[in-house]
Formats: structure tokens, C-alpha cells, sequence
């Protein structure tokens, strides 16, 4: 296809909801849960962030292109968004060191995409309805057809996919003479947070999502760290039994997003799929031990039971909480030396407010070392 050449394009929603639009990236057809992110900037991590597999993705900000693609703004090898859908997909960029154009970047992707589309109407509606399975066509514009196809899609809730898009093998980051080694449990991981722990003087051993405790421990590490990662935690018990058994030797441990859920689940805190989710770089967050707001960084469609957490209070200390609806943002296990929180510390939307936990884990962990963060 030529990059300038536009087809017709349909979106369809679960509920029926039809939006009508052109054609961006590759030609085809895509389904996935649609959800959408209130970032500005950002929308190269956020199609390579791996917590966004089997997701279509909105985009609230009117113009995605308009800056180009970078190799080096990736969070993972690949995309991994199921498509895209936007208002304006601008393939002219303004920045010099942009290695593509948006639409040579999602050919080169096989991403399907739908533009020229009202996003402020699609994000009212999944506001309201909440999150759902969609397909995006452009080689196939009959709606009867897309709705056959759109019923065999699974939803979400139930699915368990951090083992899709963890590494398949074993895999080292940092310096090797490093005086504290963490070993990584890959449930989905974002690039820049093995780089915030590697660049504070440590040795990563990133290691298969469902990788024996027993396995990990071998290697001896100073403290773990379970990731962000996309799906529904409940039926994730691999890590959840992993998590519990760091819990069981007391390591030093810090979880993230994914990570922050399934050690709710390891210390029998449920988890439960949100209305529509937090997604967004402009996310308050109230520190409960400082009494400081952070502007966080969020990509999560779960979350922890506060109603547990209430009755839990003699074993789980509440540390954050979204100042937006209140929902829980971060714990910390009492008498252990774990703790997480469910927005991306390492994400920095403009303020570097919550980099600090990295440092905090460090702290725990008890080991001086000479870094440059």
C-alpha cells in the first residue's frame, strides 16, 4: 500500500457500536479489548509496552505520528497492542532523529490500524459501558460478517497472557561485578525498569514468567522483583505460588503494576477487573506515608480489593492510593520486607516523582552501592 493511500475502515465494538473511519498501517483485521490512554507524548511505549497485549488502543491525543518512531523509544522488541485506533494518523513528522514515519512504522509492525475516527465519542462510550472486546477491518467493511468473527474473541476477564510475551529464556542485564544481584520475574517487563534498577548498581537475571522458585533461588539473589505484565492476575497461580514462596524466605521483594496484584494475591488480597481501567501519564497518587502527591504514570485494567485490604489490616499496610477514585496504588506486607505499587515508577511523564521506590528497594535490600541514577 502506498503510504499516502487511505481505504475505508470499520470499527465495531461488542455492544454493536459501529464507528466508520480509513485505514492506517497495514490493511487487515484485528481484534482485541479496547481501551484508551490519555497520554500527550508517549505513543511509542505505549504500543511496544507488553502489559498492552491482546489490547486495541485509543488514543486520546488528536495527533499520533506527528513526532515519527525511534528505535530507541521502545519498551520491548515489538509492538504489542492488538491495533490502533486514533483521530489523525500523521505520517509528515518534525522530528530529525526519527528513524520511520508512523505508517512505515506499522507496516514494518503488520499493525492494523483505523483513523479519521471520533476517539472523544469511543472513549465516552467505553467510559460509560466500560471495557470490551472490538475488531478493527479494512479489508472487510460488512458488519454482520465482523460481528461472526467478533463473538469467538475471549474476554479478558479469566486470561491469562504474561506468558505470551515473557522471554523465553534467560537473560542477564548490568554489570556482572555488581555488589547486589535481583532476579526479575519476566511477566511482561518494560525496558526502563531493568535500566532504573540496573543504573543503581545492580545485576539483573531476568528469568521466564513461570520459572520455579526453586530455580531462582539457585542463583542466590540479594532481592526480587516481580514485573508489570498484561491479563487477568486470578488465574496467574505460577506466580502468585512464586511470590509467596519469596515471601516464605523473607528476600527483599518489589512489584510493579501486574507485579503489585499478584503480591495482593500472595497474601490472599483478590484482585478484580476495573470498569474501564487507568491508562494516562497525569494520574494523582497520594503517598499515605509521606502525605505528597506523585503525578504517576498507569496502564492497568485490574485492581486490588480495597474491601479485603479493610479487613486485612493486621498483615497489609495501605500505601497509596489514587486520588482520582480512591483505588488502591501501592502496599507494603508487615513483617516483610515487601511492597509494591500499580502505576510505573519508571515511566517519568514529565516529573521523576516516583522514582524514589526504586531507590526504596535498594534501601531494603541493604547493600551500599556507588550508582548513577
Amino acid at each position: 500500500m502506498a503510504n499516502n493511500e487511505r481505504v475505508p475502515a470499520v470499527l465495531l465494538l461488542e455492544d454493536g457500536t459501529v464507528f466508520h473511519g480509513k485505514s492506517a498501517g497495514k490493511i487487515g483485521t484485528t481484534t482485541g479489548e479496547i481501551c484508551f490512554n490519555t497520554g500527550m507524548t508517549g505513543y511509542q511505549e505505549i504500543f511496544t509496552d507488553p502489559s498492552y497485549f491482546g489490547q486495541i488502543m485509543v488514543t486520546t491525543n488528536a495527533h499520533i505520528g506527528n513526532y515519527g518512531a525511534k528505535n530507541a523509544d521502545t519498551e520491548s522488541a515489538s509492538m504489542k497492542i492488538s491495533g490502533l485506533v486514533c483521530k489523525n494518523f500523521t505520517n509528515e513528522f518534525s522530528r530529525k532523529v526519527a528513524d520511520s514515519s508512523i505508517q512505515d512504522y506499522f507496516e514494518q509492525e503488520a499493525m492494523v490500524a483505523i483513523s479519521d475516527i471520533d476517539t472523544r465519542a469511543i472513549v465516552r462510550h467505553i467510559r460509560n459501558k466500560g471495557a470490551m472486546n472490538a475488531i478493527i477491518s479494512s479489508e472487510e467493511t460488512d458488519v454482520a460478517k465482523l460481528k461472526k468473527q467478533l463473538a469467538k474473541v475471549p474476554s479478558m476477564a479469566g486470561l491469562e497472557l504474561a506468558s505470551k510475551v515473557s522471554t523465553k529464556e534467560p537473560y542477564f542485564m548490568g554489570e556482572e561485578d555488581a555488589k547486589i544481584k535481583i532476579a526479575v520475574l519476566d511477566l511482561g517487563v518494560k525496558k526502563n525498569i531493568l535500566k532504573c534498577l540496573a543504573s543503581r548498581g545492580c545485576y539483573l537475571k531476568i528469568y521466564p514468567a513461570k520459572t520455579s522458585f526453586d530455580e531462582v533461588k539457585k542463583w542466590n539473589p540479594d532481592g526480587y522483583f516481580i514485573s508489570n505484565g498484561p491479563g487477568d492476575p486470578a488465574p496467574m497461580d505460577y506466580a502468585t505460588e512464586f511470590t509467596k514462596k519469596v515471601l516464605e524466605v523473607n528476600k527483599p521483594l518489589f512489584g510493579i503494576c501486574l507485579g503489585h496484584q499478584i503480591l495482593a494475591q500472595a497474601v490472599d488480597i483478590p484482585t478484580y477487573k476495573m470498569h474501564n481501567g487507568h491508562r494516562g501519564i497525569n494520574h494523582p497518587v497520594m503517598n499515605l506515608e509521606t502525605g505528597k502527591s506523585e503525578i504517576t504514570s498507569q496502564n492497568h485494567g485490574f485492581g486490588v480489593s480495597p474491601d479485603a485490604l479493610e479487613k486485612a489490616k493486621d498483615r497489609v499496610q495501605i500505601t497509596h492510593v489514587n486520588l482520582n477514585d480512591q483505588t488502591i496504588e501501592g502496599i507494603r506486607i508487615k513483617n516483610k520486607k515487601a511492597f509494591s505499587v500499580q502505576y510505573h515508577p519508571e515511566a517519568s511523564p514529565g516529573p521523576h516523582d516516583a522514582r524514589y521506590l526504586f531507590d526504596q528497594f535498594i534501601e531494603m535490600i541493604g547493600i551500599e552501592v556507588t550508582a548513577e541514577v
